[in-house]
């Protein structure tokens, strides 16, 4: 799910006039990239989220440091 988009290509496309159905599909690819990949991380923080109450609930250390250091190294990626 990586897609890397660069600003010459969006203006290669725009620059075609002819072609400015290629910049607008580039576009939205762009963002709906961008969307993927927020939705698949709010799923990801729901469901460590899950594991830590339930972790805690059971009083089982290592899964709540387990998944705690998960949702911490996201929380992260997500910063950068």
């Amino acid at each position: 799910m990586e897609n890397y988009y660069s600003y010459a290509d969006f203006m290669k496309a725009m620059a075609q006039t002819k072609k400015i159905t290629e910049a607008e599909k580039l576009l939205n690819d762009i963002y709906l990239d961008l969307f993927l990949k927020h939705v698949h991380r709010s799923q990801q923080e729901e469901q460590l989220m899950a594991l830590i109450d339930e972790a805690l609930d059971s009083n089982d250390r290592d899964s709540f440091e387990t998944y705690s250091a998960q949702l911490q190294a996201l929380k992260q990626e997500e910063e950068a």
